[in-house]
């Protein structure tokens, strides 16, 4: 069966993407009997950037379970015809995500400074790629596990702006009721499992929620379930023990489940090389059983193909994959955040790499797309952020007796009085606290 990450042969010379070859997929780039053990320099550095070459990998060949490849998907200009990676339908729909994510957090950022918005509010701008390459190829069913950088990946799941803005304000139209605030963005319908704001947390319950999907399949005779899970996590959670104990039970179980890494080479203001003793995570996926990847995480199409492999071995059944995302944030880790401690020389190299300004090129150069078809999907998503806004600040806030809800399972316990209100709804509520 052909696969996504056919793209290349296990050779010497750079991995083509744009080929007409007829040999093009031949072989799964995860070859089961082959590991190509290389070293290549890590691209992310508060160093000076050096940009590896494929052609100065080092390949040799071992016996082995698992693959783990570095520059999976390298860019090579076609002599004739190129080889599209997506339709015209699909580049405006994935060119459309990342707007929406873009022009979002940027109101975001807006909102948070006229007060509209309180507590640490975490923007996603320059990673669009790997939220919208990986989620957009998802099916309803399938579920999504963010962290506190998750405003967008609950739009690329389907999570109206308007649900998202409005929970930003702590309104009750919000997708949690107001409830949740930046960091827990929630949403059953679109199996958005949540934000989580410590990290790790949220890998536990996205392995979970693969074993759920498993369960149904193998021990409750659902045949149709073949729903798969994303979990997204940052280069700093990859450190901590909850990382390690899910790859291993996933891998054990061969659960549906696609970990993705979003490695934008910062934990808040660590860097990635001074935190971890090998900055290649995609490795780690080996000492599980499991294929690791890298991939640029600031070109959508890449990651969009690699995306597409890993969900798909995940649907058949064939286990999980570790996928790590090379990207890199515009904005300091929070709002809070003045961002001093990056190089600006760093910053400015990546902004030169914009993930949205690439897919724009991509697909005007390739007769995808013209000009002014983007310019009307740019301002059909002001339009949409504009009224997201209007209608967050026009919602109303939740009423106190909101507060205790969904927090007691007793109806009768704790938070409820024995008239049957809400004790926070009585005036002596909070005697006696104002000194605390």
């Amino acid at each position: 069966m052909s696969t996504a990450f056919s793209t290349a042969k296990f050779t010497t010379q750079p991995f083509p993407l744009n080929t007409t070859s007829p040999t093009f997929h031949d072989k799964p780039l995860f070859d089961p009997l082959k590991i190509p053990n290389f070293t290549s320099p890590f691209l992310g550095s508060n160093r000076k950037l050096r940009l590896c070459s494929s052609s100065k990998l080092n390949l040799h060949r071992r016996s082995g379970t698992v693959v783990a490849v570095s520059d999976v998907v390298k860019e090579k200009k076609p002599k004739s015809t190129p080889y599209l990676l997506i339709t015209k339908e699909e580049g405006l729909e994935l060119y459309e995500d990342m707007i929406l994510g873009r022009a979002f957090e940027d109101m975001c950022a807006q909102m948070y400074y006229r007060g509209k918005m309180f507590g640490f509010v975490h923007l996603y701008n320059g990673q669009e790629a790997v939220s919208t390459g990986f989620i957009k190829l998802l099916k309803k069913q399938d579920s999504v596990v963010s962290t506190y950088r998750d405003h967008v990946h609950a739009l690329s799941k389907g999570v109206p702006a308007r649900a998202v803005m409005s929970e930003l304000f702590g309104k009750t139209t919000g997708c949690c009721r107001g409830q949740g605030g930046s960091m827990h963005m929630f949403s059953s319908e679109h199996n958005l499992l949540g934000g989580f704001a410590f990290i790790g947390e949220g890998i536990p319950v996205a392995t979970g929620a693969a074993f759920t999907s498993k369960y149904k399949r193998e021990v409750l005779k659902e045949a149709d379930c073949d729903h798969v899970t994303l979990a997204f996590f940052g280069d700093g959670t990859c450190n901590n023990g909850q990382f390690f104990e899910c790859l291993n039970m996933a891998a054990l179980w061969k659960l549906p489940i696609v970990f993705v890494v979003e490695n934008n080479l910062w934990a808040i203001g660590m860097s990635h090389l001074r935190a971890t003793s090998d900055p290649q995570i995609y490795k780690k996926g080996r000492a599980f059983g499991m294929p690791g990847i890298h991939v640029d995480g600031m070109d959508v199409l890449k990651v969009r193909e690699v995306a597409k492999e890993a969900i798909t071995r995940a649907r058949r059944g064939e286990g999980p994959t570790l996928v790590e995302c090379e990207t890199y944030r515009f904005r300091g880790h929070s709002l809070a955040d003045p961002d001093e401690l990056r190089d600006p020389a760093e910053k400015a190299r990546y902004a030169a790499r914009d993930p949205i300004t690439a897919l724009k090129k991509y697909l005007i150069t390739n007769n995808l797309a013209s000009e002014a078809e983007l310019k009307a999907i740019e301002k059909k998503i002001d339009e949409v952020v504009e009224d997201a806004v209007e209608f967050a600040d026009e919602s109303p806030l939740p009423s106190r007796s909101q507060l205790l809800e969904n927090v007691f399972a007793d109806p009768k316990g704790f938070g409820i009085g024995p008239d049957g209100r809400y004790r926070c709804e009585d005036p002596k509520f909070t005697e006696g606290t104002a000194h605390v």
